[in-house]
């Protein structure tokens, strides 16, 4: 049987009460990668669920469950952008989300959005009889990534709902939905694990799967190894335990990348880019970005937010560092990131964003 997450058990008892939900569509909301969207299927499986135990949580053994899991419930449907689409259906996002199988067939780069030919799709799904005049549940993640088009053919669907059907939007920055969408939506702020918590849950996912780039074949850390991992990879997702999750897959990588970044006096910026020009540019931005918040951080209050096993190293970059240099930098590198998922000259983009970091250094 499925199971609530620890930090959404309250929520989660909260909502299944009887007159928990209220309306045709809710709206989760939250910070990305604390489990939303795992929350979300749950509450689809549990509400179709044709058994479900004394918590209303799914029973995981009826028709409509056995459906759910195989992806085949004829009351249920997802919207997702082309880009989490994934041919093995196995595929976690940042979030938890399962990405859909992609279309063999299309050539063309995937959207990052959603768009109105997926809410058209959904008229006959929608206003036509459920199996065995059941509800019907759908669910939209990220909400945020429809388009004007989308969220407006969307927006007619609230506002005269189908009888018998539930809207489950999922979002990390809700303020991106039209407000009309947002004010026809029973809004729920979803609970942030505490470190506790969160760590608890990441240590489980390592146990069970090893995340952190170890081999069966290779010697176990000590615990003290893997706890001081374990830490890196929540501070590095500001402790939010599904994007930790995710970010493990390319630890090893962000750890030879920051070993370079703090070693002003040998890093060779065209060295690096030719070593990063096959990793997504968006995350190699992004880690810059953190590195550059860190040592920006240091410099004006002492603290560090993502690299707090690199105190020291930050604290010399700091040392030679222009705080008023590194705050236009980082400017240029939030405008870079807008560019990441366009570029078609990775090489030439990571060099330029690292011979500036490199200048930063000797200003």
């Amino acid at each position: 049987m499925d199971a609530v997450l620890n930090w959404q058990q309250a929520l989660w008892q909260t909502i299944m009460r009887d007159g928990g939900i209220r309306g045709h569509a809710l709206l989760l909301k939250g910070r990305e990668g604390i489990g939303k969207f795992a929350f979300a299927r749950l509450l689809a499986k549990s509400l179709l669920c044709k058994k479900p135990a004394v918590n209303r949580m799914a029973c995981g053994q009826c028709s409509s469950c056995n459906w759910f899991d195989q992806h085949t419930h004829p009351n249920f449907s997802v919207l997702l952008p082309e880009t989490f689409l994934d041919e093995h259906f196995k595929t976690v996002s940042d979030d938890g989300a399962h990405q859909l199988p992609a279309d063999n067939k299309a050539k063309k780069k995937p959207s990052q959005h959603i768009g109105i030919n997926q809410i058209r799709e959904l008229d006959d799904f929608v206003y036509l009889s459920g199996h065995q005049s059941g509800h019907k549940i759908v669910l939209i993640y990220p909400a945020e990534t429809m388009n004007n088009a989308a969220s407006n053919a969307l927006l007619k669907k609230l506002e005269e709902p189908p009888e018998l059907v539930l809207f489950i939007l999922v979002s990390h920055q809700p303020q991106r939905l039209l407000p009309t969408v947002r004010s026809r939506c029973q809004q729920i702020a979803m609970p942030v694990p505490d470190s506790e918590a969160a760590s608890q849950w990441l240590k489980q996912q390592t146990v069970d799967d090893q995340p952190l780039g170890q081999s069966s074949q290779k010697t176990v850390p000590s615990q003290q190894v893997e706890s001081e991992k374990l830490l890196t990879l929540l501070a590095l997702a500001s402790y939010a335990p599904f994007k930790a999750l995710q970010f493990a897959e390319n630890y090893d990588q962000h750890q030879q990348f920051i070993n370079h970044l703090s070693k002003p006096e040998s890093f060779d910026p065209l060295a690096v880019a030719d070593m990063l020009k096959n990793q997504d540019l968006s995350m190699t931005v992004g880690w810059m970005q953190k590195w550059c918040y860190d040592v920006l951080s240091f410099s004006t209050t002492g603290s560090v937010r993502y690299h707090p096993h690199c105190k020291t190293n930050i604290q010399a970059i700091s040392s030679r560092v222009n705080p008023q240099i590194m705050l236009i930098y980082q400017q240029f590198l939030n405008k870079h990131q807008s560019l990441a998922q366009h570029t078609l000259q990775a090489r030439l983009f990571l060099e330029e964003m690292l011979i500036r970091y490199r200048a930063l250094l000797m200003a």
